[in-house]
Parts: C-alpha cells; sequence; structure tokens
C-alpha cells in the first residue's frame, strides 16, 4: 500500500526507516525505508501522481492539503489513469509539530507509525441506510417581525413557504403581511411538533383563549380593522394585542362581510406536513439536545438565523445516513413479566429515539433511525450488549485500537495513552493546539498521546476501554468539549468510575481511565500534559492476543480475563460502584419462596432453577444487574451486589436457595416448596373461603385439588337428596 509522508518543509523530525516498520508491504514485495517527502504538495507532487497508477490505496499522510490532493486524483480519475482510492491521515498537528516530538523524536516517530498503520486497515462494512426525502415544504413559526421577513426570503429561494405566527401579538413585522399572497400565514399556539427532515408534522391550535381572532386565511387586508380600531390594537401583521384591546368590536364591524374576526371562534386544531421547520420564537418547539434534522433553531439572533437559512435552503432533496445500531431483543434486559428494569438507553438518549414497547407482558426497546445521530451513547451503557454500534461495529473499533498499540509498540513507543475523541467537535481543538505548538506557544499533543478520532465520544465505552489497557495502552482517556448532552459526561464518568474500580482493585494502580476536557486549544494542553504521566506504577504485563468481538460481554470477559491473569495484586472479588453491569444477586433466603419469578425474568440466564428440587442457582458471568430480578421478587427478597467475582467460581453456578419440596397430603406427589405452601396458608388462613377443611386443599397438589372438591360436593348433592 503506498504510503507518502512529507515533513511539511523541515517542520517535523520524521524517520523514514523507523516509519516503514508498521507500513503493510505487497505481497512478493520487499520492504524499504520510507521516502520522507519535503513538500509533498508541491514540487514533490509527482510522486503522489505516480502512486495513483497502482491498484492499492495511497495513503497520504498530509490533511491541510487534503481538497489538493483531492483534486489532482480526480483529474486522474477522469482521465482513466487512476483506480487506487486515497485515505488521508494527520501526522502533523497530531505529533509532529508538538514540542515533545522535537525533545523525543523516537516516541514521536512510533506515534506517527502507528496512525499510519491504523489507516491502513480495510473499512468498515457496509451497513443499511436511512433514506430522507425532502421537497422543500418548511414552516416557519415565531413573531411576524421575525418570520415574515424571513418567509419572504426563503420564498423567493424556492421554497414551499408556510407562516405560523406566535399566538400571542408581536413586534410589527417591517412590512406587515405581504401585499399578495406568496405565501400561507396561520396564526395560533403550536400544540404538537414531531418528526424529522421530510416527515414533520405540526398542530396548532386556533380560535381559544389568547390566539389571534383575526382568520389571516379569511383576511383579505384591506385594513378597515386598523382604520377602525380605536386602541390602535392591529397592526399590519393583522394580529389583535388582547392586551390593549378593550371590546369595543369595531373591527368585526368594519370587517363585514369578510368574517374574518371572530373573538367568539371556537376552539380547532389544524395539523399539516412539512420537510423542514425553521424555528425563531423565543423558545425552541423541541428541547432535546439534539432536535431531528432538519428542525433548525435561530430565535431572534440575527447571525444565527442567516447560518441556519443557509442551511435550510441546501435541504432539499434526497440525503442518507447510515444505520447506526443494531438491536438483539434477546439480550435485551428491559422488561419481562410486566416489569421495566434496564432502561439505560432511553434515559441518555440526547434525540429521544428510543421508547419502550410492550407485547404480551415483554418489553422492549424500538430505536426511530430517522431520529438517531449516531452519537452510540446508547450503546455504551447498554449492559448486555442488545444494542451496539453499528458503523463502525466494536470489533473493527477494536482491531483499530489493537494496532494502533501493537505498532506503536513495535516502533520503540512507550507509556501509550490513547486520546478518544469526537471529530466532529474534537478535531477542531486539536488542531489549533498543533499549530499553537508549532509557533512555540503551547506544548501540544503529546508523542505519546495517541488520539483517536471517533464519530462521537461516547460511542465506545467500557469492554473497549479496558481491552486497550491489556493491549497495551497504559491509560485511556475521552476528550470532551461541552457540545455533548450533559447525561453523556455523566454516563461516561460513571463508566470511568467502574473501570477505575475494577483496575485498582486488581493492583493497577493510578489513573488509568479519565475524562479530558479540550473545549479549547489552551484547556486541552494544559490536560494533556499530566495525561503524558504513565498511568500507572505497575510492572509491565504481556500484551493480550484476544482480538475485541463483535459481542459487548465478550469483548469485556476476554479483558477481565487477561486483567485478572495478570494483576498485580490479586483479589478474589472487587466491589463496585452502583449501577456497574457486573454483580452478583443476594437472596434473604427468609423471605424467598423459591417461586422462581426471577429466573423467568432474567434476560442473561444468570439466575436459574433444577428441574429436579427447588433450588435457586446463579451463574454470576451473567449477571447484568439490570434488576429485573430485584423488582419482580413477590417477596422482595432480592438485592443487587455490584462487584467483580474472580476466578472460576464466577463460571459457576452457586447456590442461593434452596429448599424441600412439599408433598401433596392426598397423593404425595410433590409440589410447590415447604416454604411457599406455609406462607400461603398463613397469608389465605384467614379468608373465609379457605376456612376449616378447605385450608387443607392448600396442602393439595392441583389434580387432588378439584378431586377433593368435586367428591364434597358429590357428597353434599347425595345428603340433600335423601332429605
Amino acid at each position: 500500500m503506498p504510503t507518502l509522508i512529507c515533513n511539511c518543509n523541515d517542520t517535523m523530525p520524521l524517520d523514514g526507516a523507523a516509519l516503514s516498520g508498521n507500513v503493510p508491504v505487497p505481497a512478493g514485495g520487499v520492504k524499504t525505508p520510507l521516502k520522507v517527502h519535503r513538500l509533498l504538495c508541491r514540487r514533490e507532487i509527482g510522486d503522489f501522481t505516480a502512486a495513483l497508477a497502482g491498484t492499492d490505496d495511497v495513503i497520504v499522510a498530509c490533511t491541510q492539503e487534503r481538497a489538493l490532493f483531492t483534486e489532482v486524483a480526480a483529474r486522474r480519475q477522469a482521465e482513466g489513469t487512476m483506480t487506487a482510492p486515497v485515505r488521508f491521515v494527520n501526522i502533523r498537528e497530531t505529533g509532529g509539530w508538538s514540542q515533545g516530538a522535537r525533545r523525543d523524536p523516537k516516541t514521536a516517530n512510533a506515534k506517527i507509525a502507528a496512525l499510519l498503520a491504523a489507516a491502513a486497515l480495510p473499512d468498515p462494512d457496509p451497513v443499511p441506510v436511512v433514506d430522507y426525502r425532502s421537497g422543500g415544504a418548511v414552516l416557519v413559526l415565531g413573531p411576524a417581525d421575525r418570520a415574515i421577513p424571513w418567509a419572504g426570503k426563503l420564498a423567493e429561494a424556492g421554497l414551499d413557504v408556510a407562516v405560523l405566527l406566535s399566538a400571542a401579538a408581536g413586534a410589527m413585522a417591517p412590512a406587515g403581511l405581504p401585499a399578495s399572497r406568496a405565501f400561507p400565514v396561520h396564526s395560533g399556539k403550536l400544540v404538537k411538533l414531531g418528526g424529522w427532515l421530510g416527515a414533520f408534522e405540526a398542530s396548532w391550535e386556533t380560535g381559544a383563549g389568547r390566539s389571534n381572532p383575526i382568520d389571516l386565511d379569511l383576511c383579505t387586508r384591506c385594513n378597515a380593522c386598523i382604520d377602525a380600531c380605536p386602541e390602535d390594537a392591529i397592526d399590519f401583521s393583522y394580529q389583535v394585542d388582547l392586551d390593549r384591546c378593550r371590546s369595543h368590536r369595531a373591527c368585526v364591524k368594519a370587517c363585514g362581510a369578510a368574517a374574518a374576526i371572530d373573538f367568539d371562534r371556537p376552539a380547532a386544531i389544524a395539523t399539516e406536513r412539512f420537510d423542514l421547520v425553521f424555528d425563531l420564537a423565543d423558545t425552541p418547539a423541541f428541547r432535546m439536545h439534539a432536535p431531528p434534522q432538519g428542525y433548525l433553531y435561530a430565535g431572534a439572533d440575527a447571525l444565527r438565523q442567516q447560518a441556519q437559512a443557509l442551511t435550510l435552503v441546501q435541504l432539499v432533496g434526497e440525503f442518507e445516513k447510515p444505520k447506526f445500531f443494531q438491536y438483539k431483543e434477546k439480550l435485551c434486559a428491559h422488561g419481562r413479566n410486566q416489569t421495566t428494569g434496564c432502561t439505560a438507553c432511553i434515559d441518555i438518549c440526547s434525540t429521544e429515539a428510543i421508547h419502550s414497547q410492550w407485547h404480551d407482558g415483554r418489553g422492549r426497546i424500538e430505536v426511530t433511525p430517522n431520529l438517531c445521530m449516531g452519537c452510540g451513547a446508547c450503546t455504551t451503557v447498554c449492559p448486555s450488549g442488545a444494542i451496539s454500534y453499528a458503523y463502525p461495529k466494536p470489533d473493527h473499533l477494536g482491531e483499530r485500537l489493537r494496532t494502533l498499540l501493537s505498532a506503536y509498540r513495535a516502533a520503540g513507543g512507550r507509556d501509550a495513552a490513547l486520546l478518544l475523541h469526537g471529530e466532529e467537535h474534537g478535531n477542531a481543538p486539536i488542531l489549533a493546539l498543533g499549530r499553537a505548538a508549532r509557533a512555540g506557544q503551547a506544548h501540544g499533543m503529546p508523542p505519546n498521546v495517541i488520539p483517536v478520532g471517533l464519530f462521537h465520544p461516547a460511542a465506545c465505552g467500557l469492554e473497549l476501554w479496558l481491552a486497550a489497557i491489556c493491549w497495551g495502552a497504559g491509560r485511556v482517556a475521552v476528550m470532551l468539549t461541552g457540545d455533548e448532552a450533559p447525561q453523556y459526561r455523566t454516563a461516561l464518568a460513571a463508566q470511568v468510575a467502574v473501570g477505575q474500580a475494577i483496575l485498582a482493585g486488581l493492583g493497577y494502580d493510578g489513573e488509568c481511565l479519565s475524562l479530558v476536557d479540550g473545549p479549547d486549544a489552551a484547556t486541552l494542553d494544559a490536560q494533556l500534559s499530566a495525561l503524558a504521566a504513565p498511568g500507572s506504577n505497575r510492572p509491565a504485563a504481556p500484551p493480550a492476543a484476544f482480538h475485541a468481538a463483535a459481542a459487548k460481554r465478550e469483548t469485556l470477559d476476554f479483558a477481565l480475563d487477561h486483567l485478572v491473569r495478570n494483576a498485580p495484586r490479586p483479589a478474589a472479588s472487587v466491589a463496585l460502584p452502583a449501577g456497574a453491569p457486573l454483580g452478583a444477586v443476594a437472596v434473604d433466603t427468609g423471605r424467598c419462596t423459591l417461586c422462581m419469578a426471577c429466573v423467568g425474568a432474567c434476560p442473561a440466564q444468570a439466575l436459574r432453577d433444577n428441574p429436579e428440587r427447588p433450588v435457586l442457582g446463579l451463574l454470576e458471568r451473567n449477571c447484568v444487574q439490570c434488576g429485573l430480578c430485584e423488582k419482580t421478587c413477590p417477596e422482595d427478597a432480592i438485592t443487587l451486589v455490584p462487584r467483580l467475582l474472580t476466578g472460576e467460581q464466577a463460571r459457576r453456578t452457586v447456590t442461593l436457595a434452596e429448599t424441600q419440596p412439599f408433598h401433596c397430603i392426598r397423593c404425595a406427589k410433590p409440589f410447590g416448596t415447604a416454604q411457599m405452601v406455609h406462607t400461603m396458608l398463613a397469608r389465605l388462613g384467614s379468608h373465609p373461603a379457605f376456612a376449616g377443611e378447605a385450608a387443607e386443599r392448600l396442602k393439595m397438589c392441583g389434580d387432588c385439588r378439584v378431586v377433593d372438591m368435586m367428591e364434597k360436593n358429590s357428597g353434599e348433592a347425595s345428603g340433600n337428596a335423601l332429605q
């Protein structure tokens, strides 16, 4: 795979021989040191065009001139002389320009070698796509002074515009409503807005309370009402200011046959569909952190209005995005037996794309793919792996992390620290930090800190963090910029706390997992200095040989096994914070009747019964701490115990409660448990239906109970006949 590196006019200490160690070589090829270009984007552009003639992907270690290289490649493709796709990787701002790279070129080159090796990995497998179709029908919301001028501009741009003015009168639009009906204008209170790009549905209420008495669809804009109103309560947006109106109703008389003004109009709901929504109201219609695509909020901010309007006109046509998630219902711990267990994904979703769905007492979650923005937070907090990230899949991301760390180690790197960041908001401060370091105004990205761009920082969680520690990372940090939903920081901090508890409990001292704030270059620079320090003083352990699996719990098991085997201070068990996805259940045997309701509710087959005798067992390695057993237990006999149990005991079924079976007093067949029958007798003994001899039936199996009732009824009937 041709790999082109450039020291950017001698501003980076690149070692072609060191960097070539991890660059793939075609079958039968000979590994040679990489040529270090000085100005690949200028006088050495010929080397780039020559590389395009092959069939393998071309890796260009420069993102500064991506547009130039892409343009050259496009020309070659048009000429029919290019067959190789081009990949780009940044080595300048992410490593080569840091002050630490100049002090420690060997470690800096090891990091660059790792970045090049990761860039050579195959692309993720394709996934299904989610389609959007927008015809340009836009609803403009807000007061007249904002909505009317923008509606006119959008109509001139070719969009199909409708306006819904705020129910209360606002300031007069500069020129009022258009003199001609260029677009429909409605007035009322927005009561419902839902949907997404190409499929919004808006409902608004008219004719009730303090809504505008003027029906703007009937209004001819003759201005007779404005002239007649003694309080000047009507402006050229044809909204009645009800605070100024004194109910003279002169406007109604002036309107006459047009009948557009009615202060007693009954309430009505109007509903229409739109492709786009441009919201200029003081308060946004959608309150979630990430509103649906196609909804653009600007409020009263003039600059934001300009920017959002520019985006709006570009959202006409057909669009698609990856379907970012996969869902396996059989692993889901959301609900059983009409009881809700885990709601982690629903609680964290910043787009409100996830909701409960129940059928025959069984709960599952459903995700609206058009609302999903691909943050992956739901997959990170899911304890069972029922919902997983699909683009890329966990095993693909795991292979990327493993490749980075193995290539870094093979090139002589030390004390690797991974910095996971979202590409949308995280790239800007990282690039700014690199430029500041080149100018001597910052330290820059430390040589041992390897940045890993993700679609979103919440898309990678505990199992891959711990796997990275097993593969050789001294530290793993997640960079947040403040653009994330608040609940994401809370959830990631909780995951960090669980991971740190596991590592500390096994003797891996130091801060191995952490969150890093990077809203700007200066803040990020200060935090990276601490991150660059070794995360633990533990003795070096051999890097793990396992690969990440597609199943979350499988990868987590691999990582935990490796950490336990190499633990500096082995422990039989490690206490974990509440909410951890690992643990046991404690059973109060004095209250448990072994009804086995918990076994039926357990989605992970962690709780198990015995078909031959009344025994409740636990396979702790399977437990995801969803709480369904605790909530289902009719005796309140179960308590969750978050912990990590090490060794083989976690893989064996242990007995939590057992008792003797109760034998039917009539046929001696075992049914239920002694404790269950005694509890039933205690609870029902005072009930009239089970008084006297009837109480004995509670000690019978179902068949004998029926026979006993029939015999008793038959005897009573015979006695009555004799009488």
